[in-house]
C-alpha cells in the first residue's frame, strides 16, 4: 500500500514548546495531529480532552508526538493568538500546538488545513514514523480506535518499544 508524505505544517506560532515543530523534524516519531479551533463544540467536549489524554498516557514514550494544530476558518477576530493562549491556559493543554497560516490571496482556509485537505474541525490526522499520512478523520473519533491506530504504528516503528502506563484510576 502507498502512502503520500505529510505536508508541511505552516503556523505562525508555537505554544507550549521553545521551539517551532515540523514533520521532518519529528521523523522516527508517530505523530497524532489534532487540528481544532478554540470555538468548535466537537472540539472543546471530545478532541481535546482526547489529545489531551493521548500526550498523558503516551508521555514517557519518545517514539510518539502529540501536537495540536489551532486552525481558524472563522469567528477570526475572536480567536487569535492571545485568545488561544488565555484557552490553552484554562483547558491546561500542555502539548505543542501550532497555529495555522491563514489562507493566502483571499482564501478563507488556513494554508495547513488547505494543504492536508481538511472538511473542518476536529480533524485527527495520524503520520507514521517514515512522515507518511495515514489516517486522517473530521470529526470526532472513537477512544479505542485511536489507541489501537497508535499502536499500529507505534509498532510498525523502529526504535525501542515503550508501553504506555495504565491509568490508576478507572472511568465508568
Amino acid at each position: 500500500m502507498s502512502f503520500r508524505m505529510a505536508a508541511p505544517w505552516q503556523t505562525s506560532t508555537w505554544l507550549n514548546t521553545p521551539q517551532p515543530l515540523q514533520v521532518e523534524a519529528l521523523r522516527g516519531k508517530v505523530i497524532v495531529l489534532h487540528a481544532f479551533q478554540m470555538l468548535c463544540p466537537g472540539c472543546v467536549a471530545h478532541a481535546l480532552p482526547q489529545a489531551k489524554r493521548a500526550a498523558q498516557l503516551f508521555a514517557g514514550n519518545p517514539r510518539l508526538a502529540v501536537v495540536g494544530l489551532h486552525t481558524v476558518f472563522e469567528h477570526h477576530a475572536v480567536a487569535g493568538p492571545e485568545a488561544l493562549r488565555a484557552f490553552v491556559h484554562e483547558y491546561r493543554l500542555a502539548f505543542p500546538i501550532g497555529i495555522d497560516l491563514p489562507g493566502e490571496d483571499g482564501d478563507p482556509l488556513p494554508r495547513t488545513m488547505r494543504a492536508y485537505g481538511m472538511q473542518g474541525t476536529p480533524t485527527t490526522i495520524l503520520i507514521d514514523a517514515e512522515g507518511r499520512l495515514r489516517q486522517q478523520v473530521f470529526g470526532a473519533c472513537d477512544d479505542l480506535w485511536l489507541g489501537t491506530e497508535i499502536g499500529l504504528l507505534l509498532a510498525e516503528a523502529p526504535g525501542p518499544s515503550t508501553r504506555p502506563t495504565a491509568p490508576t484510576t478507572a472511568t465508568v
